[in-house]
Order: structure tokens, then C-alpha cells, then sequence
């Protein structure tokens, strides 16, 4: 989003949203005229298009988004989201509360923001899980193609991984997130390596181990990509905070690989990296369009 304006106006919708009413349904979700309102004044801080149906089909897009982020359970943490609020807050040389006076101000509210703000984060999660970090597989005619055009194999690193997880149920999570965080760090250095993993977990209450598989360094979430690639070999990442609880990883190996898998894994990245810099991801699009023909969508 671009610089706030210095001088904002309310928009009548937005106080016409006083009495709110329903704009549409999304899987029995409904969406208001209120949070449409809010969307409306959001668009006019980013100087784009801003009128009620351009909002209503923005909301119904992240209530796709939200929907199937829950359902697949890979959304940020309330943690993540209010730090990316503050540092665009800082961006903007304000404070959280100061940012969130003026986004009150400007009829859009500080959860409004927010929950847009974990859509887009939780959102390439998905994608990322879902297409490896690229489209459909690739031929074995479009894999050699590739191949000859860039005259060698891509050499890329593959990692065997293992998250550690140190639930917190979300009704405990304000009280208990520090203490979990302690433990989680504590018990990094006392890590047995992967083969054990599953045993050490049992000496402490509720943490789980889940096997991730083998992940080359194209598809590791971007979340976690800087905390992998900073572990030492067969050692433990970084903690981090999310909507389970606190997690870390364990690189159980690691090694330099070259083969068709690794190669195809490393054109997809550099072909979605492109339609990235060129501000599309056909797999958004894709993705969502096919949770808009099975969703149940009725506008008011």
C-alpha cells in the first residue's frame, strides 16, 4: 500500500455502513455492507478503483482465501501479522496506535487492515504447498528442452526434515506462548538427531514431531527458507511462533543434488519468479478459480 494521504475524507458509504446489512453470502460466510465499506475507504488509501462492487468481489476472493487457508490449517500467527502492522506502521514513521487512529479515521479499522494483511501472507503458503513453488509438472519433452537450453543440469540442495512442535491450544495461547517459547529453545540444544526425534518428544508434555520429507531449497516456504539455509547440518532451525504453537526444525540431512526431480524443481522456481517480477502467479489465479466453481457464492 502506498504512503498514507495527509488528509483523509470518510467516504458516505462508510458512514452509511452504520446499519449494516449483508452484501453477499461465501459458503454461508456472510460479508457485510459494513466490511465492504471498510474495503471501499481501504482501496481509496491505495489510490485504486474504489467503489462497492470492485470491494464486494475483492472480500468474496480472500473468503475463498481464508476459507481454504483454515481448512488446510497454514495461516500465520496473530504474532506475525501484528509485527508486519508495525513495521508498515514504521514505514509510514507512525506507531501501531497512531496507525491504527488513522486507519479508524479513514473508516477502514485496524482489524480490517490486519485481516487483509494475513490473507496475503497465508495465502503463497498455499500456493507454495501446493504447486512446489511452480505450475503442473513438467513434461520429460519440456524438462530435456529446458535442459539443453541451459546447457547443464540445475544443481540444487535437498533437505530431509523433521518440525518439532510445541502445541499451544489457542484458549491457553496468551498465557502459555512465552513459557513454550523458553522450552522449545532449551530443548534445541539438547536436540538427539532425527532418528531419536520422536523419543525425546515423548520425555516433554505436548510436543509432536511430523516428518516433512525431502524439500529441495526451491520449494521451502518462504517463512522458513532463511531459518533452513542458517541451520548447520543435521542441527536444529531457529524457533518460530505460529498458529500451532512454537516450532522448530530439525535437518536430519542434507546434500547437493542434480537430478531430473532437482532440475525441474529449480526451472519452476525460476519461472515462477519471473511471473513474479512481472506481478502475476498463474497458480493464484488457478487456485482460486477453482475454489470459485465449487464455492456457493450469493450476491445481495
Amino acid at each position: 500500500m502506498a504512503a498514507l494521504a495527509a488528509s483523509l475524507v470518510v467516504d458516505p458509504i462508510v458512514a452509511a455502513a452504520q446499519t449494516s446489512g449483508v452484501a453477499a453470502v461465501v459458503n454461508r460466510t456472510p460479508i457485510t455492507t459494513a466490511d465492504v465499506a471498510r474495503r471501499v475507504a481501504f482501496l481509496r488509501l491505495q489510490r485504486q478503483k474504489a467503489d462497492s462492487n470492485t470491494a464486494r468481489e475483492q472480500l468474496i476472493d480472500e473468503t475463498l482465501k481464508r476459507q481454504e487457508i483454515a481448512r488446510v490449517k497454514m495461516s500465520v500467527s496473530t504474532d506475525d501479522v501484528d509485527a508486519s502492522f508495525a513495521r508498515f506502521a514504521a514505514s509510514n514513521k507512525m506507531t501501531p496506535d497512531q496507525m491504527g487512529k488513522i486507519l479508524d479515521q479513514a473508516g477502514v479499522t485496524s482489524q480490517h487492515f490486519k485481516n487483509f494483511i494475513a490473507v496475503q501472507m497465508s495465502w503463497p503458503r498455499l500456493l507454495n504447498a501446493r504447486y512446489g513453488g511452480g505450475g503442473s509438472r513438467m513434461s520429460s519433452q519440456e524438462l530435456v528442452t529446458r535442459m539443453m537450453e541451459s546447457k547443464e543440469k540445475p544443481v540444487t540442495t535437498e533437505y530431509f526434515l523433521k518440525q518439532i512442535i510445541f502445541v499451544v491450544p489457542p484458549a491457553k495461547r496468551n498465557a502459555i506462548i512465552n513459557k513454550r517459547k523458553s522450552e522449545a529453545e532449551a530443548s534445541r540444544s539438547k536436540f538427539p538427531g532425527c532418528d531419536q526425534a520422536k523419543d525425546f518428544a515423548a520425555t516433554m508434555m505436548d510436543v509432536s514431531v511430523r516428518d516433512l520429507g525431502r524439500v529441495m531449497t526451491p520449494n521451502l516456504p518462504d517463512d522458513w527458507k532463511p531459518l533452513i539455509e542458517k541451520a548447520s547440518p543435521n542441527g536444529t532451525t531457529a524457533t518460530k511462533i505460529t498458529e500451532r504453537g512454537v516450532e522448530f526444525l530439525a535437518i536430519c540431512n542434507q546434500r547437493q543434488v542434480s537430478d531430473d526431480v532437482a532440475a525441474e524443481a529449480v526451472f519452476r522456481a525460476e519461472d515462477l519468479g519471473k511471473s513474479e517480477k512481472s506481478g502475476t502467479n498463474p497458480n493464484d489465479k488457478k487456485y482460486l478459480d477453482e475454489l470459485r466453481s465449487k464455492a456457493q457464492i450469493d450476491r445481495r
